[in-house]
C-alpha cells in the first residue's frame, strides 16, 4: 500500500554516522526502520552467529537470490504497519540504504528522499570499533573487506545519487544531528507543498 508519508533513506559507508543520525531523528518523533535488522533477523533464522562475516554473507546471498532490492522488500510490511497506525507521522527514516534498487522498492510505499552521511576512513574505523557490536571489524583488513563488500552491492552509486550529503568530519554528534534534522524538516515542507 502506498502512503503519503515521506520516507527518508540514510546511506553512507559503514561507520559514517547513519545510525547516530537515525537515533537522533527517532528522538524527534520520526519512526526508524533499520535495514541491517532485516539481515540480522534472516541470519538468526538461519541459526548463524551474528558476526561481520556471517552478516555480510547473508546480505550478499539475499541480494543474489532475491535481487538487489531484497532487503527493502523484507521491510515493506513493517513500514506499512508503522504508517497505518493512524499516528501523525511526518516522515519515516530507513537507516542503511545500500543501493538505488532499495530506494525503488521503498517508492512503492511512499515518496522517498535519500540522505548520505560522509566521513573519512579513519573516523569511520574509529566509529565502528567503538560501537562494541558483534559485527564490528577487528582489524584494518576486516574493515577494508567490509568496505569492499558494501561497495560491491552498489553503495557508492547510492551515495553518489543521494538528494543531499552531510559531512560528518570534524563536527560533534549534536551538529550532525541538527544538520540531518534540518534537511529532513526541509524535505517534509517541500513534500507538503507539492501535495497542496
Amino acid at each position: 500500500m502506498r502512503h503519503d508519508v515521506l520516507i527518508v533513506g540514510l546511506t553512507g559507508m559503514p561507520g559514517a554516522g547513519k545510525t547516530t543520525l537515525a537515533r537522533s531523528l527517532a528522538t524527534c518523533g520520526f519512526p526508524v526502520v533499520i535495514m541491517g535488522d532485516a539481515v540480522r533477523e534472516a541470519a538468526k533464522n538461519a541459526n548463524l552467529e551474528l558476526n561481520d562475516c556471517n552478516l555480510g554473507s547473508m546480505m550478499i546471498n539475499l541480494r543474489k537470490t532475491k535481487g538487489p532490492g531484497a532487503i527493502a522488500f523484507l521491510l515493506l510490511d513493517k513500514i506499512d504497519g508503522i504508517l497505518t497506525t493512524g499516528a501523525n507521522i511526518r516522515a519515516l527514516i530507513v537507516d542503511g540504504i545500500r543501493n538505488i534498487e532499495e530506494m525503488k522498492v521503498l517508492e512503492t510505499a511512499g515518496p522517498v528522499k535519500l540522505l548520505a552521511v560522509h566521513s573519512s576512513t579513519r573516523i569511520r574505523f574509529q566509529h565502528l570499533m567503538s560501537r562494541g557490536r558483534t559485527d564490528a571489524p577487528v582489524t584494518v583488513d576486516d574493515f577494508t573487506e567490509r568496505d569492499r563488500r558494501e561497495l560491491e552491492v552498489g553503495l557508492s552509486y547510492a551515495i553518489a545519487l543521494a538528494d543531499e550529503t552531510i559531512s560528518n568530519n570534524g563536527i560533534t554528534v549534536d551538529e550532525l544531528c541538527k544538520e540531518g534534522s534540518k534537511v529532513v524538516e526541509k524535505w517534509i515542507v517541500e513534500e507538503r507543498n507539492k501535495n497542496h
